[in-house]
């Protein structure tokens, strides 16, 4: 069975950074780096999604192409893990990319490769499986 679980590492006020792994049969398979809104009480657009279990499925739309999308989020919707590489082009979203680092210089992580580490991701996860969401900020 797959599994995926995000482990939010940081939440500066402007950005939340994590790691969402991937495990088979319990068994760590893949990982990479995510980027999110910061914690704001799950306000629409400007929020972090809460910490929960959530059913993910594969989804295709005319703006990211081949996604997935987290499912049954309270009070939200079109929750989604799709590339980007600024916090910026988030809504509540979920971006992934192999590494985090300062693109453009404004003192914020930013992720880079971000549609390659989606493409591995959709490479490896099935139509449908659960992402469960936890805060492990590093101290």
């Amino acid at each position: 069975m797959i599994k995926a679980r995000i482990d939010r590492l940081s939440d500066n006020g402007k950005q939340t950074a994590g790691l969402l792994s991937v495990y088979r049969n319990n068994q760590q398979i893949f990982n990479c780096k995510t980027l999110e809104l910061p914690w704001k009480d799950n306000i629409q657009s400007v929020s972090c999604i809460p910490l929960a279990t959530y059913k993910v499925r594969k989804r295709i739309s005319s703006k990211f192409d081949l996604h997935f999308h987290i499912l049954d989020v309270p009070n939200r919707s079109h929750i989604l893990i799709h590339p980007a590489n600024f916090v910026r082009q988030l809504l509540g979203c979920v971006a992934v990319g192999e590494n985090w680092t300062d693109i453009d210089g404004d003192g914020l992580r930013d992720v880079i490769n971000s549609k390659a580490t989606l493409k591995k991701l959709l490479s490896i996860l099935p139509e449908e499986f659960e992402i469960t969401i936890v805060n492990n900020y590093l101290k």
